[in-house]
């Protein structure tokens, strides 16, 4: 044995040589030389594989790897077998291939291909669906590996989850689609949900972003795969994180009560640590290069409708890589196991934060809304909608007070927040007084009726007369004056003052009576004079 390595590098190359890799590929990797490589295998009883078999004349390989279409072009170390596709062609008509290879028609097709960036998977679904290419992907992935080379992949965390635990959801980058607004292409939003268990996706696209968006993608996610799981990974977007922490993150107010609505619970993941949402990140990169790299589209409904397709053709007839089986049918395991959906959809909602005025209101879309005392001058979350308006408090989120929306300028505020001297309207007045009593109440209604808008401070006298002098006296003199046919609040208070404990006698009811009738003949003949002439 012309050299001798050290025992580390003896074992390295010996575990590399049981791997089945290639003595070109243990030199590149280790630095080995493969002369001397051969002859530790050798020693150790590790046949050599010969270069370009591919493993087809020597024994089998103790490791074999089932090429899907989540792997790019890269070289395997191990026998690969191609599941879920077109078989491949026998050996001695491989042998043949070696000269001639059928993607040599498309050459100048795939070379644009992976100009965009596409990768081998992409290429040959394309070349399949447009351009009715009868070979395996085997034969394009060996073509495009030629093209543009070999790599290696790094290490990953396997995170196993049981049916209906868990999805993972996150953002990428779409299409360019052509906008209608202003005609020109413009670069969309990729929304991808994927299941933890079957790896069954939702892919959806959209123009724009925004916190309601952001959780309208996760409802039709879900009526779409017809349940919800009991967990949602995501990453530390504004959109559903508005504070990042690990141990109590603070989520956005609507995609909170939005995954509460579903029955699901939030776990957002570290910051910058991808390898905890996996599934997602290799589903978005996975959907970026194969059916979207290079497209484009002239609406959102034609790109949503094409990635429809391809989900339902391509993405959920596969096996996966991972489970080695096909997505569609673990999809078909996993959804007993999702929970029901609710039989209402959520009902939503703007919110922000307002300043409560000196007036006790805050402001939402031009009208006020009276909040509770003793909020002057300090802030309040403020959720909206279309029929209702709700002041939480920002820091318990407890619910503080709700109220009916009312049109621009026009104010709603409960009877018991108005302040002490803010006037009462006549409606409350009147229904205030019938509360004190029914001849208060007969007596006040007389007194609207007749006088209008003039009579409103009399109708307040007549209820502060009950504050002074208590609702059975009042109710007591009011029925008195009705009684006689005098409907004043002069003849009440004359009424009280003179005897507060027992009715009056007829000598001292008679020179009320006097002034008052002379009193209303003065209101009758002023109000003869001021009415205009047919």
């Amino acid at each position: 044995m012309g050299n001798v390595l050290s025992r580390e590098k003896r074992e390295q190359v010996i575990a590399l040589g049981r791997l089945g890799w290639s003595l070109r590929r243990i030199e590149q990797s280790t630095g080995v030389r493969r002369e001397t490589a051969s002859e530790y295998l050798c020693s150790a009883g590790i046949p050599l594989r010969s270069p370009g078999g591919w493993g087809h004349h020597g024994p089998a390989k103790p490791a074999i790897r089932v090429t899907t279409d989540s792997e790019g072009a890269d070289s395997k170390p191990a026998i690969e077998v191609t599941t879920g596709f077109l078989l491949e062609k026998t050996s001695s008509a491989q042998d043949a291939e070696r000269s001639f290879s059928a993607c040599d028609p498309y050459r100048e097709l795939i070379e644009v291909e992976l100009g965009r960036g596409r990768n081998a998977m992409g290429i040959w679904q394309d070349l399949v669906d447009v351009h009715g290419f009868p070979g395996g992907y085997q034969s394009v992935k060996r073509y495009v590996r030629k093209l543009r080379g070999t790599g290696s992949a790094e290490p990953r965390a396997i995170i196993q989850t049981q049916p209906g635990e868990e999805c993972q959801v996150d953002y990428g980058t779409g299409p360019m689609v052509r906008d209608p607004d202003t005609g020109k292409y413009r670069r969309t939003r990729l929304f991808v949900l994927t299941l933890g268990y079957s790896r069954k996706s939702v892919r959806l696209l959209t123009f724009r972003s925004s916190a309601r968006i952001w959780a309208e993608l996760h409802e039709k996610a879900f009526r779409r795969l017809g349940g919800t799981t009991q967990l949602v990974v995501l990453d530390n977007l504004r959109e559903g994180v508005l504070s990042p922490d690990f141990y109590d993150p603070r989520l956005n107010p609507l995609y909170r009560d939005v995954l509460a609505h579903y029955g699901v619970t939030a776990l957002p993941c570290k910051v910058r640590d991808p390898d905890r949402k996996g599934k997602i990140e290799s589903a978005v990169g996975h959907t970026q290069k194969t059916p979207l790299k290079g497209k484009r589209f002239e609406s959102l409904e034609e790109a949503q409708a094409y990635l429809d397709h391809w989900e339902e053709h391509w993405a959920d007839t596969r096996i996966h890589g991972r489970t080695k089986r096909q997505v569609a049918a673990m999809f078909a395991e996993e959804k007993p196991s999702l929970q029901v959906l609710p039989l209402e959809p959520f009902r939503y909602y703007q919110y922000g934060k307002r300043t409560v005025h000196i007036d006790g209101c805050v402001e939402v879309d031009a009208a006020y809304y009276g909040a509770p005392p003793g909020w002057i001058g300090r802030q309040v979350d403020v959720q909206w909608d279309a029929m209702f308006v709700r002041l939480l408090d920002p820091r318990t989120g407890m619910l503080l007070r709700e109220h009916l929306g009312q049109k621009r300028g026009a104010h709603r505020i409960r009877d018991e927040d108005r302040p002490r001297r803010t006037p009462l309207h006549t409606h409350r007045l009147l229904a205030r007084a019938h509360k004190a009593g029914p001849s208060i109440g007969a007596l006040c209604d007389a007194i609207h009726h007749r006088q209008a808008e003039a009579g409103v401070r009399r109708i307040m006298g007549v209820l502060s007369l009950a504050k002074k002098y208590g609702c059975s006296a009042v109710d007591q003199a009011c029925a008195a004056a009705l009684e006689l046919g005098v409907s004043e609040y002069r003849f009440v208070r004359r009424y009280l003052e003179r005897s507060p404990q027992a009715p009056l006698t007829l000598r001292q009811v008679d020179p009320l009576i006097r002034e008052l009738v002379q009193y209303r003949d003065l209101i009758q003949q002023r109000l003869d004079f001021e009415e205009p002439n047919p």
